[in-house]
C-alpha cells in the first residue's frame, strides 16, 4: 500500500491550497487518513485526520482555516487550507493508519513521500 499526495506548492499569505491523498495497491481497510507536516527544524505534527467513521481532528493551528474530507470510496483524503500564514509552511506528509491489506495482513501506519508547501508573505 502506498499513499500519493498531490497539490503542494508556492502560495502567496492568504491565499488557498489543495491537497490530496489516494491510498493505492491491495487495501482491504484503513480506518484513518489525514495530514501532517513537518517545517525545516521543527518536529512533524498534525494537522487535521479523519476516521471511517468521519471522526475529524484539527491542529489547533489550523481550525477554522482548514478542511478534511471524509475518506472517498477509493480511500482518498483532501485537505482543503485557507488563509495561509507563513507559519504554515512545511513538507506536508499523507498518513494512513491502521492499513490492512488483507483481513490477515495488517500494515499499521503508512506514510506519504511529502509535498512542500511554501507561504510566501
Amino acid at each position: 500500500v502506498q499513499l500519493q499526495a498531490s497539490g503542494g506548492g508556492l502560495v502567496q499569505a492568504g491565499g488557498s491550497l489543495t491537497l490530496s491523498c489516494q491510498a493505492t495497491g491491495t487495501i482491504f481497510s484503513i480506518n484513518l487518513m489525514g495530514w501532517y507536516r513537518q517545517a525545516p527544524g521543527k518536529q512533524r505534527e498534525l494537522v487535521a485526520t479523519v476516521t471511517t467513521g468521519g471522526t475529524i481532528n484539527y491542529a489547533d493551528s489550523v481550525k477554522g482555516r482548514a478542511a478534511i474530507s471524509d475518506i472517498g470510496a477509493k480511500y482518498t483524503v483532501t485537505l482543503r487550507m485557507n488563509g495561509l500564514k507563513p507559519e504554515d509552511t512545511a513538507v506536508y506528509y499523507c498518513h494512513a493508519d491502521r492499513v490492512y491489506s488483507s483481513i490477515r495482513s495488517y500494515l499499521g501506519s503508512i506514510w506519504g513521500q511529502g509535498t512542500l508547501v511554501t507561504v510566501s508573505s
